[in-house]
């Protein structure tokens, strides 16, 4: 049976990604067992590190990994890198003289640790010694307590992370209050819902973006919108040439690239282009999000044998956050742009054909089990091979970071 495994970001202060925590799911039964952690932290491991490749799933940035008091004392971290690994100490652990032992080996091998849903009792104080980052549940708990507790941390060497930061409100809130990392989805969400105008620039990359996924987009006229912008030119090089495509021998011409492509695939990658520059004030989790969204679409709309367009859900998906990029409500942002009916009836009010299958999408990146299995179940598409489908969105994402 697959292993599910999907990412959730943490964030410094400049909105800069820092890291992913892994959020694991061993099959999706409708049932929903309780699964032993030792059992769940085993599987993210061999899974993420061994199975899938950690590079594929984090970019490069490291992995906060939950692990339990079993699997701490057998001193599993250690047979990872303290560069890829951040070391997750689940709340339930017992600060005994062995775990404690352990937390300060691991330190001194340069792991960093994390006390996760964190709440100050006096008996934790040796293992927060050994402490990096600790995270606050800044949903769950008040203000005047994430004050006290702020306080009572200020004589260790540790930072601050508020898990569940859901609005850009909360952000604001928790950077006020010292935190110094942010985990949780507010970067999905527009900054400013009223009075700010779409410029011109913005709208024209809009423009290109959907005009890039029409039927009728007239191709012989890429080639020379390519070669006429020079940073486009290298970008499409360096994006031929990249590990996804595994070739031999490079290519090393606009002709060759968009030869090797074809009409949909560069298509697709101005669309993209135009993407990363719209958003280019905004946390790059942002665009990368987007961009798997699309291929993971596109992916399950292939699965339909006709039933659906992939082309159209592929630029569902890209346009899924364009409220976020442009902070603009997405109703105003839709009406402006050549869209067909069906995806702006799944942006805009979540229903139509393509709909359900954005809310896997969007499901699977947020670890909403539950919510993927019933989405899976609707479109008919087996649990099991959601892994692989996921894994090949986020390689090709990968493929285009950066650009």
């Amino acid at each position: 049976m697959d292993v599910f495994v999907a990412r959730q970001p943490i964030f410094k202060k400049n909105k800069k990604i820092c890291a992913y925590e892994l959020l694991f799911r061993d099959g999706l039964s409708n049932a929903f067992p309780q699964i032993d952690s030792d059992l769940a932290t085993s599987k993210v491991l061999a899974t993420s590190f061994l199975s899938i490749g950690l590079e594929e799933i984090t970019a490069g940035v490291p992995a906060f990994v939950n692990f339990p008091q079993n699997l701490l004392v057998k001193r599993v971290p250690l047979m990872f890198s303290p560069k890829t690994l951040v070391v997750e100490v689940l709340e339930d652990v017992n600060p005994e003289r062995e775990v404690v032992k352990v937390c300060e080996e691991l330190s001194q091998k340069g792991f960093e640790i994390a006390l996760d849903d964190f709440v100050y009792r006096a008996e934790l104080k040796e293992i927060l010694r050994t402490a990096k980052i600790i995270k606050l549940d800044f949903r769950a708990t008040g203000d005047e307590e994430l004050k006290e507790t702020a306080k009572k941390l200020a004589s260790y060497p540790v930072s601050l992370l508020a898990e569940k930061v859901e609005t850009y409100d909360e952000f604001e809130k928790a950077l006020a209050m010292g935190f110094s990392y942010f985990q949780g989805y507010f970067f999905s969400k527009p900054e400013i819902m009223k009075g700010r105008e779409i410029s011109s620039t913005q709208m024209n990359l809009l423009q290109i973006m959907a005009e890039a996924n029409k039927e009728d987009f007239e191709f012989g006229k890429i080639e020379d919108v390519i070669r006429r912008d020079l940073a486009i030119s290298y970008k499409l090089l360096k994006y031929v040439n990249s590990a996804y495509f595994r070739r031999i021998n490079d290519i090393s011409s606009i002709r060759q690239a968009t030869v090797l492509l074809g009409e949909r695939q560069i298509r697709r990658f101005l669309s993209l282009i135009a993407m990363s520059q719209l958003s280019s004030d905004k946390p790059d989790e942002l665009i990368r999000c987007s961009i798997t969204r699309a291929k993971f679409c596109e992916i399950l709309g292939n699965l339909a044998r006709g039933k659906v367009d992939p082309s159209e859900l592929f630029t569902l998906g890209l346009f899924s956050l364009i409220d976020a990029i442009t902070d603009n409500p997405m109703e105003q942002l839709i009406g402006k742009l050549p869209l067909s009916g069906s995806i702006k009836d799944a942006l805009v009010s979540g229903k139509g054909q393509l709909s359900e299958y954005l809310r896997l999408a969007v499901g699977y990146e947020r670890a909403e089990w539950e919510a993927v299995s019933e989405s899976a179940r609707t479109l008919c598409i087996p649990n099991d091979d959601l892994p692989g489908y996921f894994s090949e969105a986020l390689a090709w994402t990968n493929a285009f970071s950066g650009f």
